[in-house]
This record gives C-alpha cells, structure tokens and sequence, in this order.
C-alpha cells in the first residue's frame, strides 16, 4: 500500500517522496489511518521500525487546519533524551517541508531566553523533554491548557531514566478530551498501567515481539578480566580483528567510563568521540554528527544513546559494561 492510500494530505505525501520513500512500514500503514482518525493508539514497536514517521506524518496533516497560540502548543511530543527530540525536530522539518508550521524544541543545555521567544510567538508542535517542560511551565511561560494531541515517545526508556513522576504530571496539565499516542519498545507491567491511565479505548498496534534481536544480529559473549588494563586491551584487539568492520558504538555503564575508555582510544590512535549527559548539549551533537558522517570510526556512549538514534550503517556494537536495562 503506497503512501497516498493512507488518508494523508497530498503536502504530506510530495514530501514523503521527496524523500525517497515509497511504502510504508508496517507501524506506519496500520497507525496512521488511526491517527488521522483521531483514535488514541498504544504502540509497541522496536527501534528502526519507522515510529517516529508513524505520528509525524498524520500530525501534519491533522495540523494544516487551525493556528498556534501565544505559549499555547497545539500538540505536544515527549522524549525521554536531548538527541531523540533533536531527531524528532528534523523529521518535521523534513516532512513539513510543504507547511508552515512552527516547530519548538524544550531541551536543557540550550538557552532559556530562545526557547521563551519561540513558545511566545506559538507553536504548532512542541518537543521536549520532561524536565525542561516543567521548568518552562513553573516560570509561566508555557500554557498546555490547548493541547490537542500528545505523545509520548519511548515510554519505557522514560521508566528507566526515572521520568514516570514527570510524566504523570504533565498528563495532568493537558486537556482530558485530547488525543494520546503512547509508544513503547516493551510492555512491562508498569508501562502497561500507564497505558491503561493515560489512554481512552486505544488501538493496540504490535509490529514487532517485545524484546526481540533483530535476526541479521550476530551476537558473541567475551571473557574478560575485571581489571581493567586488561579489559581496555581486549576491548582493542576486537576492534582490530572484527571481521566487516566500518565502526562501532561502544557503551559504557558511567560517564566517568566513558570518558576513561575515550581517552584511552585516543592514546591508541583510535578515532573516536565521546557521548554522555554531562556534556552540553553543542558538544553532544557534534560527536553525534562526527560519528554520523564518519570523521570518527568509534562513539563511546554511555545509555543516552542507548535507543532510538537514526544512525545508518553502525557495523558492530560492543557492551563495555553489561547493562543495567538489557
């Protein structure tokens, strides 16, 4: 089924194939006709399905009727990282190529003073992160009163960064009669209560077994000792002798490992960029970018890279640490 069958906006569609895309993916084709239904949809679906296109698209549809209010979003999108909204913002700009809709980004390590200048202006959609959210509403400069459409992104990564309580909150401050789409990778049982709490007679949408590899994965365990001169050194000769090697994520548990591991490579003459929630947010899309366009062979991250970054082509991951959220 192509794109023009869904019920999209024939500005939607131009831009989609502007793009280079033909046919939908499976999230796509079943949740956008529901979208634009106005239906609350509960979807589980797995990084690189193409989710985020899946309420973007039917969102610039639904918004080319109606305009923005001053500090009053008409929609609000919530992720759980900095670097997931900047890539929700960029598929705006990417699909909305044929609108003029206004797009607001609500993340920390960015200036206060644009973002209150923005939201003043009104917005059609507003992105962000939970915490820079509320900080915005506790100064006054946010009303969340004419929202008409939430969703929130990533539900269970929200649980484990320990945003549930903000989460709540927010909920609470947006219109009851709104619509919701709620997105989650797995369904654990509390993720599922909050599904239940936030959702009014959903559609349930599942591309995907939760918790699944995809099959083209290779997966391998290696031993290594817990000292960790010996641990870096192993670390090096994989990445000397992985077989197909074009780069690598590298994650680590703690920023402070990251950022030993990074300074290490480099004394190595590894190529490689650093990634964690200390850095400010210029410093943290540069390593991105130079990891992206390939200036740098390896990202060494801890798990604010953990899910859903658009990165094209990654040939190898390596868990430095064993993760606290497999």
């Amino acid at each position: 089924m192509p794109f023009s069958e869904l019920g999209l906006s024939e500005k939607v569609v131009q831009a989609v194939a502007a793009s280079g895309y033909t046919e939908p993916t499976p999230i796509q084709a079943q949740a956008i006709p529901h979208v634009l239904a106005r239906r609350d949809v509960l979807g589980i679906a797995q990084t690189g399905t193409g989710k985020t296109a899946a309420f973007t698209l039917p969102m610039l549809t639904l918004l080319e009727t109606g305009r923005a209010r001053a500090r009053m979003p008409r929609t609000l999108i919530l992720e759980p990282t900095r670097e997931l909204a900047a890539q929700v913002e960029e598929s705006f700009d990417r699909y909305g190529a044929n609108h003029r809709l206004s797009v607001a980004l609500l993340i920390g390590g960015m200036s206060f003073g644009d973002q209150d200048i923005k939201i003043t202006r009104g917005v059609d959609v507003l992105i962000a992160t939970p915490g820079r959210l509320l900080d915005h509403f506790e100064r006054g400069k946010l009303l969340l009163t004419g929202v008409e459409l939430l969703v929130i992104d990533e539900a269970d990564r929200m649980l484990d960064m320990g945003f549930i309580p903000d989460i709540e909150r927010i909920v609470k401050l947006v219109p009851f009669t709104r619509q919701t789409l709620f997105f989650s990778a797995t369904m654990p049982p509390e993720i599922q209560k909050l599904a239940d709490a936030f959702l009014h007679n959903p559609v349930r949408i599942e591309v995907s077994r939760p918790a699944s590899s995809p099959t083209t994965i290779v997966q391998s365990l290696v031993a290594s000792p817990r000292e960790p001169h010996g641990k870096r050194e192993i670390l090096r000769n994989l990445l000397r002798k992985a077989p197909d090697f074009k780069n690598a994520i590298i994650f680590c548990n703690r920023k402070s490992e990251v950022a030993v591991l990074h300074k290490s490579l480099h004394r190595h003459r590894f190529s490689a960029a650093a990634l964690h929630g200390d850095m400010d947010q210029r410093a943290r899309m540069a390593a991105l970018e130079s990891f992206r366009n390939g200036d740098v062979s390896l990202l060494v991250a801890s798990d604010v890279a953990a899910r859903g970054l658009d990165i094209p082509a990654v040939s190898h991951v390596f868990n430095y640490d064993v993760p606290h959220h497999p």
